[in-house]
């Protein structure tokens, strides 16, 4: 820290930190860019990152996950916010005429596995006056009130009669439910429509947003955003027998008929998945109980997250590791063992088990979005690069130049990541974030 702070470029230094937002672990690169004019072989301007701190240029990682960088998740999830408000209420390119369009947000759930310590409104976890004993000897019951930080929550009452294949193989096949899902809610819209599936697209547009959240037992649950199109998207408003009753009634169809298999493996016979029974349906308005700020706040706050909540791994693990030199809950970590036992069987081989064993088997995408939904992160992304480049041009800090006449040639590698110990520090004091606990160190 002192021979960084005592350094004759630390104030150039600190501008590279500022420019990434406080990145945890930002991008390194080393090389240059040059402009060109091609009618003259001009050299109108140079930068390269040798006169740079360190001789290098760093760029923000750019990631999702709060748990590796809060200051870019902090992004994304800004960015996610004002996506899925703007295909509520209109903007960024879409029509404020969405507002009039069947909108619903819906929930779909995992089945149940065994039952696990949960928080009950001013009650207890599972008091029952007669609880039976499971075949491990175990009283089914729980009287304890368990607090939001309480680490029981999640945790089975009996782990040996838990179901942990079926909630890892659940995890893993969720997003091929979710993609049954949406089929076979086009299916139905097209025939409570009275129309075929093939002239579905003519008439209406299915568009949606979603984000997966994991319970604190270990299974990802989805909270969706439907929206009723006409056939241009969001600009053109549906048929008038599109209603918020009607897809009401195709999301309770679709989540009632659709379904993953499991072939025989080992001495257990094939599994047939299904959506839990826990179903939540509620219509968006702009003045009511849930509003399009609190359905974008939520979805985008998700959005950010992954399998934290459940106490596993940020990052993924080899079969070869050993699990108990690792701080896991216990629950935790019979979720990954299963995961690697299950990802060494062959005919599970495409459910890339073992790969994603610190996601406790789930490997989908954790924000999605219909192509027509709204607008896309690459435009918000592009706007803030247009506006960043507009200012250092108005401060005379980047010369202006023609992009459609100039030849831009460019050469970058790729120099490591993160900041070393000491920069940590710094880098936290100079942008008001909070460094990491332990390691997080440059490679």
């Amino acid at each position: 820290m002192i021979t960084r702070l005592n350094a004759p470029d630390y104030h150039r230094w600190a501008a590279q930190v500022r420019a990434t937002g406080g990145c945890r672990q930002p991008i390194r690169l080393r090389g240059k860019v040059e402009h060109w004019d091609p009618a003259t072989g001009q050299l109108l301007h140079r930068y390269t990152t040798r006169r740079e701190p360190d001789g290098v240029l760093r760029l923000p990682c750019k990631t999702r996950r709060a748990s590796r960088c809060p200051a870019c998740a902090e992004v994304y999830r800004a960015d996610t916010y004002h996506l899925i408000r703007a295909g509520l209420i209109g903007g960024k390119g879409v029509p404020e005429t969405v507002t009039a369009h069947p909108t619903l947000f819906v929930t779909l759930t995992a089945p149940s596995f065994g039952t696990v310590h949960g928080r009950k409104d001013n009650g207890p976890c599972h008091a029952r006056r007669n609880a039976p004993t499971c075949p491990h000897g175990k009283v089914m019951s729980c009287t304890a009130k368990h607090g939001p930080d309480d680490r029981r929550l999640g945790e089975p009452l009996c782990p040996d009669c838990y179901d942990y294949t079926g909630s890892v193989l659940f995890n893993a096949l969720a997003p091929l439910l979710w993609k049954r899902f949406a089929d076979s809610l086009r299916r139905h819209l097209a025939k409570l429509g009275g129309l075929a599936l093939r002239e579905l697209r003519h008439h209406l547009t299915l568009s949606f947003a979603k984000v997966a959240e994991y319970q604190r037992r270990g299974v990802v649950h989805f909270h969706a955003v439907i929206r009723l199109d006409g056939p241009g998207g969001p600009t053109a408003p549906p048929p008038a027998w599109a209603t918020a009753d009607v897809l009401e009634q195709a999301v309770r169809h679709a989540t009632r008929v659709v379904s993953a298999l499991i072939p025989a493996i080992d001495d257990q016979p094939a599994r047939l998945f299904k959506w839990g029974a826990q179903l939540d349906i509620r219509p968006i308005t702009l003045d009511g109980d849930l509003t399009e700020q609190a359905v974008a706040g939520y979805i985008a706050k998700y959005a950010t997250k992954a399998a934290e909540c459940v106490d596993t791994l940020d990052r993924r693990i080899n079969p070869l590791d050993n699990l108990n030199v690792f701080n896991l809950r216990d629950h935790a970590k019979r979720l990954i063992a299963e995961c690697l036992r299950l990802g060494a069987i062959e005919d599970l081989a495409d459910l890339r088990l073992t790969q994603w064993a610190h996601m406790l088997g789930f490997r989908g995408h954790f924000s999605t979005r219909s192509r027509r939904y709204s607008t896309t992160l690459g435009a918000l992304r592009a706007a803030r690069e247009d506006h960043a480049r507009d200012h250092e041009i108005t401060t005379g800090r980047l010369p202006l130049f023609d992009e459609d006449t100039v030849l831009v040639i460019s050469e970058w590698t790729y120099a490591g990541k993160g900041h070393s110990v000491g920069d940590q520090l710094l880098a936290a004091a100079l942008t008001g974030t909070r460094p990491p606990v332990a390691g997080g160190g440059a490679r």
